[in-house]
């Protein structure tokens, strides 16, 4: 049985201070209008009434919609314990801003982070001046005490700095990190033939950069990685801890994400059918394999310890 859905993510409006070459939510910033208050409100209160106990306030970049404090705000009236704002990370440059925030209520925040030094990040984000503002800004969260979990989105522009984007974000003592392989929808559906590399390119780098988070003890995850490409790295797989989430978009309601990826987002070809941890991962973004085939996934023969 499927536990309950535990957290609801919001998503205020697609504006934002980035052009992300490989966003999957890029493609409605132009044809969608932001989330009204009154539909954020009644979000936080059905979540509540439903047994969420988590909030993630995103986008789009939630920071930049006028709704964001009156949500974070009452999602703090209504007893929702953790309150997150995933972000790109650049307005808490400003100490004022991470003050008002906190204050309201927010008590974790999820910054990108695409490289490791301003040439690879910037350029991915088309946004000059990008990296200085989110470093700065995750600075300007933990002088603060808060809670800082990073997501770096892995593409063929970025896979080699993964070590080095891990090595960055052990230095700024971010609370954990995630490679989150980049799906192929939205911009990044429009930028994939030269945009999205290979598992077995990017896997050694991913690795590195896990060993070098397991050194420092700086929990790490993997997100949209097989577990055929994880050997030696399972239990950093993060779809084993997800949590089940709502999710409510602009194009309508997901009522449970994990449906979601396990029906449609994800899929499972012909070496699947005899890996014996097959029950255990949730497959490729289902437009890999479209571009790229099955060749190299290769499976488990042995049970599971």
């Amino acid at each position: 049985m499927l536990d309950a859905v535990k957290r609801i993510d919001i998503k205020l409006g697609f504006s934002c201070n980035n052009r992300c070459r490989f966003c999957v939510q890029g493609d409605k910033r132009e044809r969608f209008q932001s989330r009204p208050l009154e539909r954020v409100l009644t979000d936080l209160r059905e979540g509540r009434e439903g047994g969420a106990c988590e909030v993630v306030l995103t986008g789009g970049e939630p920071t930049l919609q006028p709704t964001l404090l009156q949500a974070i705000r009452e999602a703090k009236r209504l007893g929702y314990s953790n309150i997150q704002v995933q972000t790109n990370g650049r307005r808490f440059f400003y100490g004022n801003f991470c003050d008002e925030l906190i204050e309201a209520g927010a008590n974790e925040f999820a910054p990108a982070v695409h490289g490791s030094r301003p040439e690879i990040h910037d350029y991915l984000t088309r946004a000059p001046g990008s990296w200085a503002q989110t470093v700065g800004g995750i600075r300007n969260l933990k002088r603060r005490g808060m809670r800082v979990s990073v997501n770096t989105v892995v593409t063929r522009g970025n896979y080699r700095d993964l070590p080095e984007i891990a090595r960055l974000l052990v230095k700024l003592r971010v609370r954990l990190f995630q490679f989150a392989f980049v799906h192929e929808v939205g911009e990044a559906g429009k930028n994939s033939r030269w945009l999205t590399a290979r598992y077995s390119r990017c896997v050694p780098f991913i690795h590195e950069g896990l060993r070098i988070a397991r050194e420092a003890d700086t929990p790490s995850f993997t997100e949209a990685v097989p577990l055929c490409f994880m050997r030696g790295y399972e239990n950093h797989v993060a779809e084993r801890v997800m949590p089940r989430t709502k999710i409510h978009d602009a194009e309508g309601t997901i009522a449970d994400y994990t449906r979601y990826r396990l029906g449609e987002g994800k899929t499972k070809g012909p070496p699947c059918e005899t890996c014996r941890r097959e029950n255990r991962c949730e497959g490729p973004w289902r437009e890999y394999p479209e571009q790229f085939g099955w060749k190299e996934f290769v499976p488990f023969t042995e049970d599971p310890c």
